[in-house]
């Protein structure tokens, strides 16, 4: 580890990076195509521990999917159904009210809600859902909708997105989740989500839902047919709409699940390059502070791991995860709060139980009495590795 500080190719970034200087288009084509894994990560950990002190989150959420009918055909996706498939589904606000209510008594604080674009419900079914799940307890939040969506809704309504989205919100929805932006490049769209909404229409969508007051996350899907140089053009183009609106509270990069889709990947991505994209999402993003590994894609393991490559929250307990997993994702399909602690503690980390918008709700000891003694912290060695270079 020292050696590999020592010798790397991005020991000149260190001053850089420690100064706080913003990371160029450039700059972060290198890091993607940078083999020194431990030096890129030592220096997105050095960014991560300025930001978080040491910290790394989770959430105690649960996902809801209303219904997985959708119009469109995105070939990436394994989850959609048409009205005629066997394995379609539809919930009523009922069922997802019961479903709402056993997540509560587990002490949830989030509801995450997204489906497919339903050919048939009504704009009512949508804000009758959003005040049925609010009438439960005011305190849950509820994270509701991607892009696209919105925008379903908005011609549901036939009124503009901005009134659309006022309305969802006095319903009682309290952020967007970050779904459905992919690979913004137009080339790379057109071959894995055909008739999608565009990047523009994407950052439109949360633009307005940040000048209305609101906050949302954002995403990055990657390890499919995109180059080096398409993911950086995704990151510019959030960390340009950061720097106008400063309205996402994280950003999720999200690995690609190669089966039961459209898409033939030779070569998904791999755990070498989910840290890789994590850690150069880390230094690029500079206007974010909260960078999450998506532990439902990659294993609790290796965003265990990510925890020292710049990320800093491990997302949620979830309870019931369906869209990764119909395209294959072998991780369980829930985690419990203990082994989400216990994840973050074995890394050093001081684990803290957080709300939608990476707000603290709980802060932990770092260690409990008699618990697992952490390794020694890497980032304490960064500076003197690479300044000595």
């Amino acid at each position: 580890m020292n050696l590999s500080l020592r010798q790397s190719d991005l020991r000149d970034l260190f001053d850089q990076v420690e100064s706080g200087g913003r990371i160029s288009d450039a700059q972060a084509l290198r890091l993607f195509q940078t083999r020194d894994l431990h030096a890129l990560g030592a220096l997105a950990d050095l960014v991560n521990q300025r930001k978080n002190h040491g910290r790394a989150s989770y959430i105690l959420n649960r996902y809801l999917n209303y219904s997985n009918y959708c119009i469109l055909s995105c070939q990436f996706c394994a989850f959609a159904r048409k009205k005629r498939d066997a394995d379609g589904f539809e919930l009523t606000v009922e069922e997802l009210v019961n479903k709402a209510r056993q997540a509560l008594a587990l002490g949830i604080t989030e509801l995450h809600i997204v489906g497919g674009l339903h050919p048939s419900l009504p704009f009512d079914y949508y804000t009758g859902m959003l005040r049925a799940l609010k009438a439960l307890d005011a305190r849950l939040q509820l994270k509701c909708f991607t892009a696209i969506e919105i925008l379903h809704l908005a011609w549901l309504a036939k009124q503009p997105v901005a009134e659309t989205l006022t309305r969802l919100r006095e319903a009682g929805l309290d952020s967007l989740t970050g779904g459905g932006a992919e690979i913004f490049r137009p080339e790379v769209r057109e071959k894995i989500a055909r008739g999608k909404e565009t990047a523009a229409e994407y950052l439109d969508v949360h633009r307005a839902w940040h000048r209305l007051g609101g906050r949302s996350t954002c995403t990055m899907l990657y390890g499919h047919v995109e180059s080096p140089e398409d993911r950086v053009d995704h990151l510019r183009q959030l960390r340009a709409l950061q720097d106008e609106t400063h309205g996402f509270v994280g950003f999720v990069p999200l690995p690609y699940q190669p089966e039961n889709n459209e898409i033939p990947v030779d070569r998904p991505p791999t755990g070498f390059d989910t840290l890789r994209t994590l850690a150069v999402s880390r230094l690029y993003l500079d206007n974010f502070d909260h960078v999450t590994a998506y532990w439902v894609g990659m294993g609790l393991k290796l965003a265990q791991v990510a925890l020292n490559y710049g990320a800093d929250d491990l997302h949620g307990t979830i309870i019931e995860e369906l869209i990764f997993h119909m395209a294959g994702a072998q991780s369980p399909v829930r985690q419990t709060e203990a082994e989400m602690v216990k994840a973050i503690r074995e890394t050093g980390r001081t684990p803290v139980q957080r709300n939608s918008f990476y707000e603290p709700v709980k802060v932990w000891a770092s260690a409990p009495e008699g618990g697992i003694e952490p390794w020694p912290h890497p980032s304490s060695l960064v500076k003197d590795n690479l300044a000595t270079a």
